[in-house]
This record gives structure tokens, sequence and C-alpha cells, in this order.
């Protein structure tokens, strides 16, 4: 799996969640679980190094998917100017303007949102009322269960897909896979690297 051709519009994934080390795991099972399902992740990293700003990064590489997930678990300030963080809700009304854009057209984007359990992000983002989010507890199998749900309605994930339980399973290989590669990169793995590490993890239906 070298160099990088981009994937069909029906099978991209877009992902927007913190990429930080403390939410590391998360963004692995996402996209481990989207990669079992026969589908490729995104995102604005797979263009790192690109002169374009990263703002049209994200709109360009979303737009070109059909899908995609959105973690809104970082809700709260931080550091000690507790500042919120905002890119996570902004990239989630990108994608709610494209599923209105092409609401009568073949291209239609459909999304996911992550929050947290409980129903504290309705005190944040109430306009998410009427809708259905994945709830998890910040654990990979939590995380692993809600995406593999809902991509499991979606008509272009492979069918049959590997279980919840057995991504799962195989979260630790795929990880340990990611781990290796980051180190063979000195601690700067690329977007490739992940999408290599499942390649070589993903377990079979």
């Amino acid at each position: 799996m070298s160099g990088w051709a981009q994937p069909a519009y029906e099978k991209s994934v877009f992902i927007n969640c913190p990429f930080d080390p403390q939410f590391q795991d998360l963004l692995l099972a996402i996209v481990f679980t989207v990669s079992a399902h026969g589908l490729v992740p995104r995102s604005a990293r797979e263009t790192d190094g690109s002169p374009e700003p990263r703002f049209s990064r994200i709109l360009r590489t979303m737009s070109e998917s059909k899908y995609s997930i959105h973690d809104l678990s970082r809700f709260t300030g931080e550091g000690v100017d507790n500042h919120s963080r905002f890119n996570m809700p902004l990239e989630l009304g990108m994608a709610c303007a494209l599923r209105f854009e092409r609401e009568s057209s073949d291209r239609q984007h459909n999304w996911l949102v992550l929050v947290p359990e409980g129903f504290s992000y309705l005190k944040f983002v109430s306009d998410l009322a009427g809708f259905d989010p994945g709830m998890h507890s910040y654990s990979v199998e939590s995380v692993i269960r809600e995406v593999a749900a809902w991509l499991r309605l979606q008509k272009d994930a492979i069918d049959p897909a590997p279980s919840a339980l057995r991504i799962h399973r195989e979260f630790a290989a795929f990880r340990s896979q990611v781990a290796e590669l980051r180190a063979e990169a000195l601690e700067k793995e690329t977007w490739a690297d992940l999408l290599l590490a499942a390649y070589r993890t993903v377990p079979a239906p």
C-alpha cells in the first residue's frame, strides 16, 4: 500500500475529532472500525505538507466524502485560560451544510455525531435535540460499539462486516502496528501510516 490514491466518494468517511495524545486511542478506534467496514477513513491530515490552508483542506476532503464522523466530547475549557475547542463543532456545521446543499442530489452527505454518555451535550449544542448521537464513555470499546452500529446501517459498508466484538478483539494488533510504524517514522507517522496499519490488521468478516 504505497502512495495515495483518492478513494471513491461512496467509500470515504471524513473523521473530525481531536488529534492530541490523550485522544489517540479513540481516534484509532474510529479509524480501525471504519476500515473494518470496507470504507476509507479521510482527514485533513492526509494532505499535511500542502501549501493549501487547513480550513480549505478540511472542506475539500469532507466534500469528497459521503460520510463523516464528528466527536464533540471535548466541550469543556482546557488549560490555565480555560479555552474550549470549537474546531469540531465548526466542522460538524460544514457537514450539516453539505447535507442540506445536496439533499436533492445523488451525492448526499450523511454524518454521525459522537458525544459523552448522558445528556450534557444538550447544554452546549442544544440544536442537536431530536438527533440520535452515538454516546460513548471515552473508552475504545464504547467508541467501536457506536461507530460500528452506525456503519452497519450505511449501504456502502461491506456486508457482512466484522462484528463490533471482533473489531475490538483485533484492536490491540492494529495499535501495535501503528506503534511500529510510528517508531519507524521517528514518532511522526502520517495518515497514510494509519491506513497501512489498518490494512494489515483489519479482521475478516
